[in-house]
C-alpha cells in the first residue's frame, strides 16, 4: 500500500511541473508581441525607422511638376525620410500646393504645369518629340488635343493654320503656349512651297491639281516637308504628323507615355507605325468627342484573322469598308538628314528605305464623324457636284463620297436617319458581342486626362493668360529663318547655286535619287482590307 501511495505522489508532482511550463510559454507568447509592438512604436516616434513606402523612391527620383518650391517636395530630401512623411507645416499647405499644380484660376498669368516650355528648353529630356499638323479647327478642339499630347510627353508643336484656326482669337492663345509654333497660310508661305522640289518629283504627282481631299493631301505633304526642316533646327528626335481629330494612345509602354514608348524603340529603327482605331459613337448628340466617346473599333492589324473574317459583316454594318475612313494608321519618324514626307500617313528618305516597325498595342485614336454636324461641315468645305462620278475626283475614300452626296441632297431628317444607320452604334447587343470578341474596345485614358485638364482650369487659364499678355502677331511665326527653310526645301536648286558649275556631279546625284525613289509613291489614306480582298490574298 505504501508503494502505491509513493507512485501516486510522484505522478502528481510531474503533472504540476508540466502545467507550470505551459503557463510560462503562454505568458512568453503573450508578452513578446506586445514588447515588439512597443519597440516599433518607440522607434517610429523617435524617427529612427524609415517608412518602407519611401524606401521604394530613390533620392534622385524626378519630382512632379510644381513640387520644387513646395513643402511636399522638400520635406523628404532634408531628413532622408519618405516623400509621404509630411510634417505638420507641410500638411497645412498641401491643399495650396495642389492648387498651385492643378487649380490655376482664370485670372492666373500662366500655367505652372507647362511654364518655361520652349524650343530652347528641356535640354535634358529625351527623346524630344514634335507633332506637326494642318488644321482649320476651333480652339475648343485644338486646346484639349494639344494639352493631352503634352501630358503624354510631346513638348513641341508645329501647326499650319487656316480658316477658323487662323483667327486672332485662336492664334493668340496658341502662340502664348510654350513649345507651339504657328505658321499661317500666307502668300509668302505659298510662294515658298511653290518652289518645293516635290513638284518636280513623281511620288506625289497623282494627287496634283485635284480638288478637296486631294488638294488637302498635297498641302499636308508640303507642310510636312517644311516641318521636317524646322524640327531638325529645333533639335527634335522624333516627328509625327497628326490631325486635330486624332489622339495618340501609347498603350504597351511601361507607363502611359509616348516618350517612354519611343525611348524603348531600337536605335536602328527609322519609323514607327501606329495602327489606328476608329471611334464608334453610341449617340447622335455628341458635343465633345474627346470626353464623350470611349468605344473604338480595333485595327485589322490588332485582331486575329479569324476574328476579322468571322465578324466582318457585323463590324461593317453595310458600309463600304471595315472602317468609315482610313485604316493604314499614322507614323512617327526619327528626325534625320534626307527625310521627306510620303503623304500624310508615312515618312520616307531620299537616300535609303526607312527601317520601320509596327506597334502591337499602341494606336492612333481617330475621332471621325463623331458629331452629326460633321456631315454638313465636310460638305461645306468642298464645291464638287453631288454625283457618283464627280465625287471620285474630290474624295479618296468611298464613305466620304457617300456622306458628301447624302449631305448635299437629303433633308435633315433623312441625313439623321442615314447617320443612325451608318455611323451610330445603337444596338447594345451587337456592341456587347463585338466588345467580347475584341473587335470593339473601351479606352478611357484620354477621356480621363482631358476631363482632368478641363476641371483643373488649364484651358481657361490658357485663354485668360493670352488676353492678359497679348503678343504682337508676326507674319509667320516659325519661318524666321526663311533662308534656311528655303534652302532645305529646294535642296537640289540651292546646291547648284552654292557649288556652281559642276553639272555632271549634280546630274549623277539626281539620277541616284531617282533610282532610290522611283518605286516609292505617296501612301494615301487607305481603307482596311475588304473581305473579298482577304480571300483573294489567301488563295493566291
Amino acid at each position: 500500500m505504501a508503494g502505491y501511495r509513493g507512485a501516486s505522489s510522484s505522478s502528481a508532482a510531474g503533472g504540476g511541473g508540466a502545467a507550470a511550463f505551459a503557463t510560462r510559454v503562454l505568458l512568453l507568447l503573450t508578452l513578446l508581441p506586445l514588447a515588439l509592438a512597443a519597440f516599433a512604436f518607440a522607434l517610429q516616434w523617435r524617427g529612427g525607422m524609415r517608412d518602407p513606402t519611401g524606401a521604394a523612391w530613390p533620392a534622385d527620383t524626378q519630382r512632379f511638376p510644381g513640387m520644387e518650391n513646395s513643402p511636399l517636395g522638400s520635406s523628404s530630401q532634408g531628413s532622408g525620410g519618405s516623400y509621404f512623411a509630411v510634417s505638420s507645416a507641410s500638411a497645412s499647405s498641401a491643399a495650396a500646393d495642389c492648387a498651385e499644380i492643378l487649380g490655376r484660376s482664370a485670372s492666373s498669368h500662366g500655367i505652372s504645369l507647362y511654364r518655361g516650355w520652349s524650343f530652347d528648353s528641356e535640354a535634358g529630356i529625351t527623346p524630344k518629340i514634335c507633332i506637326t499638323g494642318s488644321t482649320s479647327a476651333s480652339l475648343h478642339q485644338i486646346l484639349p488635343w494639344l494639352y493631352y499630347h503634352k501630358v503624354i510627353g510631346v513638348s513641341h508643336f508645329i501647326l499650319f493654320v487656316e480658316g477658323e484656326a487662323a483667327k486672332p482669337a485662336v492664334t493668340s492663345v496658341l502662340e502664348s503656349i510654350r513649345g507651339v509654333k504657328i505658321i499661317f497660310r500666307t502668300k509668302e508661305l505659298k510662294e515658298q512651297q511653290d518652289r518645293s522640289r516635290i513638284w518636280n518629283e513623281t511620288w506625289l504627282s497623282g494627287f496634283f491639281y485635284k480638288p478637296c481631299n486631294y488638294e488637302l493631301f498635297v498641302k499636308q505633304s508640303l507642310n510636312m516637308e517644311m516641318a521636317i526642316v524646322m524640327a531638325r533646327e529645333a533639335g527634335m528626335d522624333w516627328i509625327i504628323h497628326l490631325d486635330t481629330d486624332e489622339l495618340i494612345h501609347p498603350a504597351g509602354a511601361r507607363e502611359y507615355s509616348l516618350r517612354r514608348l519611343l525611348l524603348d524603340v531600337p536605335d536602328n529603327v527609322d519609323m514607327v507605325i501606329f495602327p489606328n482605331y476608329e471611334s464608334s459613337v453610341e449617340r447622335d448628340d455628341i458635343k465633345d468627342p474627346f470626353t464623350e466617346v470611349s468605344m473604338f473599333k480595333k485595327n485589322y492589324d490588332h485582331l486575329p484573322k479569324d476574328t476579322y473574317f468571322g465578324l466582318y459583316k457585323e463590324a461593317t454594318r453595310g458600309n463600304p469598308n471595315y472602317f468609315l475612313t482610313y485604316g493604314n494608321g499614322k507614323s512617327a519618324a526619327r528626325v534625320q538628314e534626307h527625310m521627306r514626307p510620303n503623304g500624310a500617313h508615312r515618312w520616307h528618305n531620299y537616300m535609303k528605305t526607312p527601317n520601320e516597325i509596327k506597334l502591337e498595342e499602341a494606336a492612333i485614336l481617330h475621332y471621325t464623324y463623331t458629331k452629326f454636324s460633321d456631315l454638313t461641315s465636310r460638305r461645306d468645305r468642298c464645291g464638287c457636284k453631288p454625283t457618283k462620278e464627280d465625287v471620285k475626283r474630290c474624295f479618296i475614300l468611298e464613305f466620304d463620297r457617300l456622306a458628301f452626296i447624302i449631305a448635299s441632297t437629303a433633308t435633315e431628317q433623312e441625313m439623321r436617319n442615314w447617320y443612325h444607320e451608318h455611323v451610330v452604334w445603337m444596338d447594345k447587343d451587337t456592341n456587347l458581342k463585338l466588345l467580347r470578341k475584341g473587335v470593339l474596345t473601351r479606352i478611357y485614358a484620354p477621356m480621363a486626362i482631358i476631363r482632368g485638364l478641363k476641371e483643373s482650369g488649364i484651358f481657361t487659364a490658357a485663354v485668360t493668360s493670352a488676353k492678359a499678355h497679348p503678343k504682337v502677331k508676326s507674319s509667320n511665326i516659325g519661318l524666321e529663318n526663311k533662308e534656311s527653310i528655303h534652302t532645305n526645301v529646294t535642296a537640289a536648286r540651292s546646291t547648284t547655286l552654292k557649288e556652281g558649275g559642276n553639272d555632271n556631279s549634280h546630274a549623277s546625284a539626281r539620277k541616284i535619287l531617282e533610282m532610290i525613289d522611283v518605286q516609292e509613291e505617296a501612301m494615301p489614306p487607305m481603307s482596311p482590307p475588304g473581305f473579298l480582298e482577304l480571300i483573294e490574298s489567301a488563295l493566291s
